[in-house]
C-alpha cells in the first residue's frame, strides 16, 4: 500500500523534470526564434511574419510582426485593396484561420469629402472588401464583423491630401485588445 504513493510521487517528479528544457535546448530555441525573425514576407512590407504557435510574444502586439500593422489604406473614392496591402490582409487571414477563437472588427473609414451617407456607404464597402478576402482565406464569418464609421473617426484632422489619405482606411480591431 505504501508503494503506490511513492510510485505516484516519482512519476510526478519525473514528469515535472521532463518539461524543463536543458541549456542546450533553450539555446536552440533562441537560435530558432532568431532565424524565424530574419524570415520576411514578400511585398511592400518587410516585417517578419512569425507563425503564431512558434512565437513566445503575441504576434498581434509584436512590433516586428506584420500582424501589428492594423490598417489598409485606399485611393480616393475607392474600395479596392491595393496590391501593397494584400500581404497584410493575407497575414491577418492566416492568423484568424489558425486561431478560430479570435474575433476581429473591420472598421471602414472615409475622409471628410462627400456626404455623410456616401461616406458611410463607402466605409462599409471598404470593410466588406477586406472581409470578403479574409473569408476566401478560410476565416469563418462568425470571427468577423464589418462596420462603417464613415468620416466619424479620422486618424488625421487637417483638410488636405496628407490627412485625407490617412483617413481612407479599414482598421483591424481584435476583440479583447
Amino acid at each position: 500500500m505504501k508503494r503506490i504513493p511513492l510510485y505516484l510521487l516519482i512519476t510526478v517528479l519525473l514528469g515535472a523534470c521532463a518539461n524543463e528544457p536543458t541549456k542546450t535546448q533553450a539555446g536552440a530555441q533562441v537560435e530558432d526564434r532568431t532565424a524565424q525573425k530574419q524570415a520576411t514576407t514578400p511585398g511592400a512590407d518587410t516585417k517578419p511574419l512569425l507563425p503564431p504557435a512558434e512565437s513566445s510574444v503575441n504576434p498581434l502586439k509584436d512590433p516586428n510582426n506584420i500582424l501589428s500593422q492594423r490598417s489598409v489604406f485606399y485611393d480616393y473614392d475607392s474600395f479596392d485593396v491595393k496590391p501593397e496591402y494584400k500581404a497584410l490582409v493575407e497575414a491577418h487571414g492566416k492568423y484568424l484561420a489558425s486561431n478560430p477563437s479570435a474575433k476581429v472588427f473591420l472598421q471602414g473609414n472615409a475622409d471628410e469629402r462627400g456626404s455623410r451617407e456616401y461616406n458611410l456607404a463607402l466605409g462599409q464597402k471598404r470593410a466588406d472588401g477586406v472581409r470578403k478576402i479574409l473569408s476566401l482565406l478560410g476565416v469563418k464569418d462568425a470571427q468577423m464583423e464589418a462596420v462603417s464609421l464613415g468620416e466619424e473617426k479620422p486618424r488625421a484632422d487637417c483638410h488636405e491630401e496628407s490627412c485625407w489619405s490617412q483617413n481612407r482606411r479599414t482598421d483591424f480591431l481584435y476583440q479583447g485588445e
